[in-house]
């Protein structure tokens, strides 16, 4: 049997796990025991890293003379590194600019190190990071723990020492490390491996780890080794332009098969991929779903659209402070999903103001009308006998002070969410 581990599902590989994924979350009770655990020592991630990833939009384009602007190449990181500082996003948190995949050359240098590719990276890695630096952001680059990456560049398993003092030399700040041709027995060698060699340059390296994400459905998993030497890991799928996608991850932080939720908190967090927001698949709804959920799985926000040519209502989405201030909760707590009122999931997520929670409507039915729902504040457990004042965090409107046995009554749009914040009074 090949041990290799294959990287990239085809759409009859996803589509199989959709409709268990789906059955499960339906018929999940879930409770859940919060836990902050010692993440990896190196001062990384105390909030949900935020910033741009190539790699759902730009994909492993490498012809720059067909298509110059949108070719994995200095060029398109420097473009979009300069709408990030212009535009206001790196302003409100959004500073890792992340290479992904095929920036390499095909081979190492007669040293063994690892080179840009030297037509579409000219001026090099160094360069380009202290570029980076100098418009107040950071630089984040892609490896493999295998003896190549995904797309066939030469990947980091026999070469774990040098490369992290590469990738040190280089002025890198994020690694993020994939999986594809290497083995499980490997994966639970060499991530660790490598968590240590980065540790030992002396330069602090966001470490982004893609170990979970080879084995999704084992209950089991160690979690807590991720947590040791990971700063996030991915634990679902690749995303992909698709609203399927999207409900899809949510559905599967729902199960939450091992917990993974609970070892999540500063410096170290659960990783669903990518936004997609301003892309081509979503409707603006879909859009604010998956940016109001990330926010509320306390994930990294990265986002993997063209900044140069961002809708302004996705932009706006982007860029809305009381999602983002969710997202960026000093607790760091991932949300659980409460409860299902007839059709609408019901998540809560507690805040680092005392008493505080931010609580996400999510409507995940196609069509139709809004569904309208009733509760009290005493269903989804709040206790505060003085009441407590709402906010609608996206629209940022004051609902109004309710006590525990006041009626609240939301309207949550087909495939739509509607974001409150609920703080005592």
């Amino acid at each position: 049997m090949n041990d290799a581990i294959p990287r990239y599902k085809t759409d009859a590989t996803e589509n199989s796990n959709v409709g268990t994924i789906g059955d499960l979350a339906t018929q999940a009770n879930l409770v859940l025991v919060f836990r902050v655990t010692n993440g990896l020592d190196n001062g990384q991630a105390q909030t949900p890293p935020m910033g741009f990833l190539s790699w759902e939009r730009f994909r492993c384009n490498v012809d720059c003379q067909r298509d110059p602007d949108n070719c994995i190449s200095e060029k398109l990181y420097r473009s979009i590194a300069d709408v990030m500082v212009s535009d206001g996003y790196s302003d409100l948190g959004y500073v890792y600019v992340n290479i992904d995949d095929c920036w390499s050359a095909k081979s190492r240098d007669q040293q063994g190190n690892l080179q840009p590719d030297p037509d579409r990276f000219p001026s090099g890695m160094l360069n380009l990071s202290t570029y980076m630096h100098s418009r107040g952001l950071k630089l984040g680059i892609y490896g493999d723990v295998g003896t190549k990456t995904c797309g066939g560049y030469p990947g980091s398993q026999n070469f774990l020492q040098q490369d992290a003092q590469t990738f040190a030399k280089w002025g890198i700040d994020l690694l993020k490390f994939d999986g594809c041709h290497s083995s499980r027995q490997n994966l639970a060698k060499y991530y660790p491996e490598m968590s240590r060699q980065l540790n030992f340059t002396g330069r602090s390296i966001l470490y982004s780890c893609e170990w979970a994400s080879y084995d999704i459905l084992n209950t089991q998993r160690m979690y807590e080794s991720n947590k040791k030497y990971c700063n996030t890991w991915r634990n679902f799928f690749d995303i992909q332009d698709s609203w399927r996608s999207v409900r899809d991850v949510i559905f599967y932080y729902g199960i939450d098969l091992g917990n993974f939720s609970g070892v999540a908190g500063p410096g170290g967090f659960n990783d669903p991929d990518q936004l997609i927001i301003g892309d081509f698949s979503l409707s603006y709804d879909q859009e604010k779903v998956q940016f109001g959920m990330w926010a509320m799985f306390a994930a990294p926000l990265y986002i993997s659209a063209d900044l140069r040519t961002m809708r302004p209502q996705a932009k706006a989405i982007l860029q809305n402070k009381g999602v983002i201030a969710i997202n960026q909760d000093p607790r760091g707590q991932q949300a659980s999903f409460h409860t299902k009122i007839a059709n609408i999931q019901v998540w809560t997520k507690p805040l680092s103001l005392p008493g505080s929670y931010a609580v996400a409507f999510f409507n995940p039915e196609f069509g139709g009308t809004p569904s309208l729902v009733t509760l009290t504040l005493s269903q989804i457990e709040l206790t505060n006998q003085n009441g407590y004042n709402i906010t609608d965090v996206f629209d940022d409107i004051q609902i109004g002070t309710y006590k525990l046995a006041d009626k609240l009554s939301i309207s949550a749009n087909p495939e739509g969410i509607v974001l409150l914040k609920i703080v005592p009074l």
